[in-house]
């Protein structure tokens, strides 16, 4: 499987962007994805999840009620929109799926940068 991340690019706060991954090879209709990210010094994090179904989602508290994911099986996509960003939004975000279990695959990243 592999993953290919857009969309990153630099904003500013308030504003707001939408990242795309798009997956080839595998069964992506069967993979439950997700968005994480790394901000400059610190620990990948978990931003986003999505079932395979699209039925089910959850999210980091610090992104709760400002990105949705949603995916498209028809088009193998899984798409971040983020509204209102923060200069802490900043990091380079991953998207990943996990067939089974944990998250086996990951994307190159896509550099989200917010300005003040």
């Amino acid at each position: 499987v592999q993953l290919q991340a857009s969309g990153g690019g630099l904003v500013q706060a308030g504003d707001s962007l939408r990242l795309s991954c798009a997956a080839s090879g595998g069964t992506f209709s069967s993979y439950a994805m997700g968005w994480f990210r790394q901000a400059p010094g610190k620990e990948r994090e978990f931003v986003a999840h999505i079932a395979w179904s699209g039925t089910m989602t959850s999210y980091a508290d610090s992104v709760k009620g400002r990105f949705t994911i949603s995916r498209d099986n028809a088009k193998n996509t899984v798409d971040l929109r983020m509204n209102n960003l923060k200069p802490e939004d900043t990091a380079v975000y991953y998207c990943a799926a996990a067939p089974v279990g944990d998250y086996a695959y990951w994307g190159q990243g896509t550099l989200v940068t917010v300005s003040s």
